[in-house]
């Protein structure tokens, strides 16, 4: 085994050890009611790749930590901000019109299942109606969150695309090596899906299962575009923003969806249900087919 490939294998064994245990704890936690606790832990856990990519012997320093804009290069970097919102609205769009019955105005429905008819009713007092909620939310999701969520996914960013994805470009090819890397990524996020229903819930079609499976197509299609917008840059902020602004922008859908159909939720209208996450699918594709043309 030579140098690279046993740094590739402690970095997987590192962070996913570590950070199982950190999901796990999490999920614990949330099962318990401590939503707070929950969240905090999952973002410190957000920093384990790094961490895992360090205790294996990988250097950060080259991974492009001073952002460059020359040659265009900054509109990378203003894709990777919209690129997200784009695909999110395009993947809920479809699915909305595939299933025009889960949809709902009023933004009311998801909203009472989620915070709870009482802080729906708090929040109306207080002048934010579901509607203005919602637009609130789109807000959020489309102009600072995706920055503030930058500085927490660059800690996986510096452990999956800094770290793990060159390695295995450079033993299986870059499109290989793209593919099998996401498919590592969305498994590391296994325990919370199964034990606290991150992302899915825990009654929908197909649980425990299904989730865990579409999660992974999800983050192998994400981890392809987030790479190839790295490799355009050799900036490792690029990547994080992309991360950061589909963090943001994700779970916007949700507050459209009629909660009689939440079951449906591997099916969309988030971007990692498999009919809204065709957009990102189609874009993987043709880029796959681009590069075996050249």
């Amino acid at each position: 085994m030579d140098e690279k490939s046993r740094k590739l294998g402690l970095y997987i064994l590192f962070t996913f050890v570590i950070a199982w245990i950190f999901q796990i704890v999490a999920s614990l936690f949330a099962l318990n009611g401590h939503q707070s606790a929950f969240s905090l832990i999952l973002a410190v856990s957000m920093f384990v790749p790094m961490a895992g990519a360090l205790l294996a012997g990988f250097k950060l320093k080259g991974m492009g930590w001073i952002p460059r804009f020359k040659n265009k290069k900054y509109i990378w970097y203003i894709a990777a901000f919209i690129g997200p919102i784009v695909f999110t609205a395009l993947g809920a769009l479809l699915f909305y019109v595939i299933f025009p019955k889960t949809f709902d105005p009023t933004f009311t429905s998801y909203m009472k299942v989620s915070l709870g008819q009482e802080a729906v009713d708090t929040l109306s007092q207080q002048g934010l109606t579901p509607t203005t909620y919602f637009w609130v939310a789109v807000l959020q999701a489309s102009t600072y969150a995706p920055v503030i969520n930058m500085f927490f996914a660059v800690g996986e960013e510096a452990g999956w695309r800094g770290a793990m994805y060159p390695v295995l470009k450079e033993k299986l090819g870059v499109n290989k090596g793209r593919l099998i890397g996401g498919a590592i990524w969305g498994a590391w996020h296994w325990p919370v899906i199964i034990l606290a229903g991150y992302e899915y819930g825990k009654e929908y079609l197909g649980a425990p299962f299904v989730g865990p499976i579409l999660f992974l197509v999800s983050a192998t299609v994400l981890g392809y575009l987030l790479d190839y917008a790295y490799d355009k840059t050799k900036c490792i902020w690029v990547p994080a923003l992309g991360h950061g602004s589909f963090n943001a922008i994700a779970g916007v859908s949700m507050l459209c969806l009629n909660a009689e159909y939440m079951n449906l939720v591997t099916i969309g209208p988030a971007p990692v249900g498999i009919v809204s996450m065709i957009p990102l699918i189609a874009t993987v594709v043709i880029l796959l087919v681009l590069s075996r043309k050249k």
